[in-house]
């Protein structure tokens, strides 16, 4: 299983070129059954990159591009009345898929942005009386632009939550960029992909990383720093319980990717950044970026356990 997990890391490395801890954190997302946001400025490769985890991972996928006018049934789906049974039916949406892509999730209401709450949260979906198991695995990927660019709503806290990483791709390095602009667009390669894994599989492994062992030492490792986010005078709220459980499962994923059986001080350092950022906010600032910073200062100022 580890030599199929590998082989799908090095086939998404032929897409998304030069990216390999960004591809690495993607791949951690899915397996410890978190969501991902990817947020990063337009034609970095964020939709490419969405499509790519989709088509390795042999997952069904569907695309929803976020716009101001979406509405909630849009995404969820809607009942429909059959007038030759005199009964209403639910036609499910997009969101009934494995792999379903938010595209420029803050360009659409606060109110569209909350169909996919439940959904993320519960796997499922409510309507009128009745609910919907979604299909599993399931996974969100959101992209969206930075917030200062026109015609964006930041997404509230609770949103931000519910995603266990958010990563950027940032540009290409000069080699990279050189291979990009000789070989043209990544995404016409994608339909040539052979799947590396299915839905099974990643099952299998999503299962498999729950059991990688944790020592107690580790636990204090981590309780230590989630305790010092909630101390340091310079962030306005500190992790919640809930988001110091996804950064264990996002160890434990990154400890798998690795190959290894035990997780260690920096597998969860490796996943810091990404779990942390966006749930992290300095007092009095509105600097997005901000997130970033202070999870590495946390990371620097929590001793790793002897």
């Amino acid at each position: 299983m580890s030599d199929r997990l590998q082989q799908a890391i090095a086939t998404l490395e032929t897409i998304i070129l030069g990216k390999p801890v960004q591809l690495r954190l993607a791949v951690a997302c899915l397996l410890a059954r978190g969501h991902l946001l990817i947020e990063d400025v337009p034609g970095v490769g964020k939709t490419t990159l969405a499509h790519a985890l989709a088509q390795v991972f042999g997952l069904a996928w569907q695309r929803v591009q976020f716009t101001s006018d979406l509405l909630p049934a849009d995404i969820i789906g809607v009942s429909v009345f059959d007038r030759s049974t005199q009964q209403f039916h639910f036609r499910k949406g997009p969101l009934f898929t494995q792999l379903i892509l938010a595209d420029e999730v803050n360009r659409a209401s606060p109110k569209a942005q909350s169909a996919l709450l439940e959904a993320m949260e519960e796997r499922q979906v409510s309507t009128d009386v009745t609910t919907y198991r979604l299909p599993d695995p399931f996974f969100v990927v959101a992209t969206q632009n930075p917030h200062e660019q026109a015609g964006t709503y930041a997404l509230p806290e609770s949103q931000l939550d519910r995603f266990l990483m958010r990563i950027r791709l940032g540009y290409p390095d000069a080699t990279h960029e050189r291979e990009l602009l000789r070989e043209g667009e990544r995404r016409e390669l994608l339909p040539q992909l052979a799947p590396v894994l299915d839905a099974e599989h990643v099952l299998a492994l999503q299962a498999a990383v729950r059991s990688i062992h944790v020592s107690d030492a580790l636990l204090d490792y981590l309780q230590s720093l989630i305790a010092h986010t909630r101390a340091h005078a310079d962030i306005r709220i500190g992790l919640s319980p809930r988001a110091g459980q996804g950064l264990l499962r996002a160890a434990q994923a990154w400890t798998a990717i690795c190959g290894r059986h035990a997780v260690l001080p920096d597998d969860v350092q490796a996943v810091f950044g990404a779990v942390a950022g966006h749930r992290l906010e300095r007092r009095n600032s509105l600097d997005a970026a901000d997130g970033l910073r202070l999870a590495g200062r946390v990371v620097e100022a929590v001793p790793i356990p002897a």
